[in-house]
């Protein structure tokens, strides 16, 4: 049986279309939402281990899905993220930063998937992606946490601690630091891509 769109790819576009959701879960005013926020993100990243084992056990790795996959990562991260921003949790600064490199690195990756040329990656960028995700789960479990009034009675100095900006500012500036040198590497290792598509666009901007 064909699917019009693989089994993979449609768990990874389920993690984006959980995007919404836990954004709204997380900003209602109903704290059992505020709580279930931290379901529906963990749902969304479980896809994201999953699409990824049937891809592999299935052979359904294809140029698109390999395209579509981080690009869905980017979507969770920076969604959350920039929720952290507003729930004043982290330095914006920060969040920004990380935000307009993946934008930068993803175009780049569209660029060369639609020239058919292969995107070198290092293995410092899958460290990158697992440490974003460990301060997102961080951060998250922790806000829910005092958020939750069982857990606020009881440990609610301790949480505050936690989620203290003396110790959430330095954990964000080297998640910051790696991101941007994974990027650096990035451009380094696909050079010739990088000055092939400013060529690109100096003759478009030429002939306009």
């Amino acid at each position: 049986m064909k699917f019009p769109i693989s089994p993979p790819n449609q768990l990874t576009f389920l993690r984006i279309l959980l995007t919404p959701v836990f954004l709204a879960f997380l900003f209602s005013a109903d704290p059992v939402m505020r709580q279930l926020s931290l379901l529906v993100f963990i749902v969304a990243m479980l896809t994201d281990w999953y699409d990824g084992w049937v891809a592999r056990r299935w052979g359904y790795v294809t140029r698109w899905g390999t395209f579509l996959d981080p690009l869905a990562d980017k979507v969770v991260t920076s969604a959350a993220l920039i929720a952290f921003v507003y729930l004043n949790l982290v330095p914006s600064w920060t969040v920004w930063l990380i935000v307009i490199r993946d934008i930068a690195i993803t175009f780049l990756r569209s660029y060369s998937e639609f020239k058919g040329k292969a995107f070198d990656t290092t293995r410092m960028a899958k460290t990158k992606t697992f440490l974003q995700f460990a301060v997102i789960y961080y951060v998250l479990l922790i806000y829910i946490a005092r958020d939750t009034e069982y857990f606020r009675v009881r440990f609610g100095t301790t949480l505050d601690m936690l989620l203290d900006p003396s110790l959430l500012y330095p954990m964000m500036v080297v998640i910051t630091a790696i991101t941007l040198l994974t990027g650096a590497l990035y451009i380094v290792n696909n050079w010739a891509t990088v000055r092939e598509l400013y060529g690109a666009s100096n003759r478009i901007t030429e002939s306009e």
